[in-house]
């Protein structure tokens, strides 16, 4: 990325993202103090949403709703129609920042085309799930309490129980225990009500029974080479889902395509750092290539969109690939996915750059390339890699993501060169996926113990009672 690029990037916002923001904010402000009564100012709130989408073809069901939730008469279908009306919102400030974004890269993206899904049967789960987020809307954030957060047990056990309602099952569960360490959320002194309406509003709308065009009935089949470029670990104190992005080379010689590759596991609070990676054993190949910076040639892969579903045993590691040799000859002319409607939101913007002769200042937190600067978030710096914001204070190269966040793009690292001592370092998030090779960090490990092969163990007592 060149400073002129970043120099168009950072040239305003698009027109309008301000408005929807705010409009955002003020329903997000409601479902915080509840819907079960509705105050004036929750009124006016409500009432700018369903004006925000009145041109579109929510325009009529948002304002019904709307009239119903404030004559106090909400159900499961009118919260519907407003967190249909939050996520639109969202992906249409997605779509303008993203767009900004391709425009100053230079970036092909493909058009959205919508599949053709099958109607959904009913889905007792997701029945449990709706029933459930109806609640904790009536109360708000500053109503629940634990009575009201036990009661998300069953609603996650059952969805849990069904492959295709497991997405829903995870996003319930880290909402809960969100919202369980915050409680009583009244004293919290500051609220993420925007995480909070964002995982409430997805929630509501994966718990519908219709289809949602998240996936398609028949996934696209892809056959060539896998190219990492770098690893973003998310990792909540119940799940750990790790995301390589890559560069597919198609066998027939098509254009190179920006990918992603997901793979999670469910977990506990005590597990973090490197240990995470044992949770994800099932993934050697995947896991190997990572480690070791390895191009894979992958065979029938199943694919939606950009998004590759992994099947270990359809990939077979190949010759070693230095990330930012291919993000050097291939980054610029890869072609990008088009985003699935539910994930098109701001905070979910996440696009693969490379970044070279920069400077960095204020302590690893702003790197200026010729003239212009750009934020560094080393807060998402995972602790399950070697990369640190010392490394990246001293890095004159970084294969990150530029991401949007507090009105601003921001670069998230994956990986770095540096001069450390006068000695040239490479680090990359996922050097410790096929074990630690840091001594002084596997020691430390080895003091605490095996907290993934201590839980097996115990889980192998009490299946064998």
């Amino acid at each position: 990325m060149l400073g002129t690029q970043l120099a168009q990037l950072r040239g305003g916002v698009p027109t309008g993202l301000a408005d929807a923001d705010d409009v955002v904010a003020g329903f997000d402000e409601a479902l915080l103090r509840g819907f079960a009564r509705v105050a004036e100012a929750d009124t006016a709130a409500l009432t700018g949403l369903a004006d925000a989408v009145a041109g579109t073809p929510l325009g009529d069901r948002v304002a019904e709703a709307v009239g119903k939730v404030t004559a106090g008469s909400v159900g499961q279908e009118q919260l519907a129609g407003l967190a249909g009306a939050r996520v639109a919102l969202l992906g249409a400030a997605h779509d303008a920042l993203l767009d900004r974004l391709d425009t100053a890269l230079g970036r092909d993206r493909a058009a959205w085309t919508s599949p053709t899904d099958e109607p959904a049967d009913a889905s007792p789960a997701r029945a449990a799930a709706r029933s459930w987020l109806h609640e904790t809307a009536l109360a708000g954030w500053q109503g629940v309490d634990h009575e009201l957060l036990s009661a998300v047990g069953t609603p996650v056990e059952t969805a849990l129980a069904e492959p295709g309602s497991r997405r829903l099952a995870v996003l319930l569960d880290g909402l809960a225990a969100e919202l369980r360490a915050g409680l009583p959320v009244a004293t919290m002194p500051r609220v993420p009500v925007r995480r909070w309406a964002d995982l409430w509003s997805r929630g509501v709308l994966l718990a519908q029974d219709g289809p949602t065009g998240a996936t398609a009935v028949d996934p696209e089949r892809v056959t060539g080479r896998l190219l990492p470029l770098g690893v973003d670990v998310h990792e909540h104190e119940t799940a750990v889902q790790v995301q390589l992005h890559a560069i597919l080379e198609p066998t027939d010689a098509g254009t190179p395509r920006l990918v992603r590759v997901t793979v999670g596991a469910a977990k506990v609070a005590t597990i973090g750092g490197p240990a995470v990676w044992r949770l994800l054993s099932a993934y050697p190949v995947l896991l190997t290539a990572i480690a070791q910076r390895r191009a894979l040639t992958v065979t029938d892969l199943p694919a939606h969109g950009g998004d590759l579903l992994w099947v270990d045993g359809r990939a077979q590691a190949g010759e070693p690939a230095d990330p930012f040799a291919t993000a050097r000859v291939l980054l610029g002319a890869a072609a990008a996915t088009a985003t699935p409607p539910l994930d098109r939101h701001p905070a979910a913007i996440a696009e693969p750059v490379l970044l070279e002769g920069y400077t960095v200042h204020d302590d690893g937190l702003t790197l200026d390339l010729d003239g212009h600067r750009l934020a560094v978030a080393v807060d998402r710096l995972p602790t399950a890699g070697p990369l640190t914001p010392a490394l990246v204070a001293a890095s004159s190269a970084c294969l990150g993501l530029l991401r949007w966040d507090d009105g601003q793009w921001w670069v998230q690292p994956l990986a770095v060169r540096a001069t450390v001592k006068r000695r040239p370092v490479e680090a990359h998030n996922g050097d410790w996926a096929d074990g630690v090779t840091d001594p002084k960090v596997a020691k430390a490990e080895a003091r605490a113990g095996d907290a993934v092969a201590v839980l097996r163990e115990r889980a192998g007592r009490l299946l064998r009672r």
